[in-house]
């Protein structure tokens, strides 16, 4: 075998690389309810101003009821 032992180096940083990879949410319960509020008031403007169209095949409807309106 003329690579020798390059599998366990191999394993070894894809370890290595896999560890110091985020895995999990790492916001307390506070600051994660925060940053969700935070998300829903930029949402909720946007839908105010406008600038939001809603994506799926109801929202076609919704589209086309919006633009026939005179």
């Amino acid at each position: 075998m003329t690579r020798g032992n390059q599998r366990d180096h191999d394993r070894a940083k894809a370890q290595k690389k896999a560890a110091s990879a985020k895995s999990k949410n790492t916001l307390s319960g506070t600051e994660f309810q925060r940053a969700k509020e935070d998300a829903a008031a930029i949402m909720r403007e946007k839908q105010r101003k406008g600038m939001w169209i809603p994506s799926g095949p109801a929202s076609r409807s919704v589209i086309s009821m919006c633009a026939n309106v005179d």
